[in-house]
């Protein structure tokens, strides 16, 4: 079985944008773990597919039950990646990739998966500022709660925690680099 791909990186800098990319350019070699989460969904976001929307207490349970991998609470939600979550994706036959934030990258080293890990870093965190508030979704309050996470993802980042670190500046040049990592092994 191929070793799974851990990609994280702040919220927006583009890595569900990289990842579209990979997985039309083939739709069949990849899997997402579907991540569970207490959020609300986004416009245009479907249970099932983008995350698996559950109660707090369903993922409380969820904890107790021993069912994830990693979880970390973060603006007042739950998140998570399930041990079942992964192994769907292998058993359908394909390569799981999961987007996941730095706990669960940390999380994801103590466990025998045998991940590859890269990270998808703003070219600044200026540029990650301007990308967040151009979302129209942020209050200052979450802008700048996601931009302290966004600058301790970065410490832990140069800390060589990654097998990689994929700046994305140009888009064509940050996806070219993360498709040479997926393929390299």
């Amino acid at each position: 079985m191929s070793r799974p791909i851990v990609v994280s990186g702040p919220s927006g800098t583009g890595k569900s944008t990289i990842l579209k990319k990979l997985f039309d350019e083939f739709p069949n070699a990849f899997g997402f773990s579907v991540s569970s989460t207490t959020r609300k969904p986004r416009e245009g976001e479907v249970n099932g597919v983008h995350y698996n929307f559950v109660t707090v207490e369903q993922f409380q349970q969820m904890i107790k039950d021993g069912k994830f991998i990693e979880w970390a609470q973060f603006s007042g939600n739950y998140y998570g990646t399930t041990v079942a979550s992964v192994k769907e994706v292998s058993r359908a036959g394909k390569r799981c990739i999961l987007d996941i934030d730095m706990q669960g990258v940390k999380a994801v080293k103590k466990t025998d998966l045998n991940a590859r890990f890269v990270f998808v870093a703003p070219p600044s965190v200026e540029s990650l500022r301007d990308r967040l508030t151009g979302r129209g979704t942020e209050t200052p309050e979450s802008l700048e709660k996601r931009l302290d996470a966004a600058t301790a993802e970065l410490e832990y980042a140069e800390t060589g925690a990654h097998d990689k670190i994929v700046v994305n500046d140009v888009l064509e040049d940050a996806y070219q680099n993360l498709k040479d990592f997926v393929f390299e092994e």
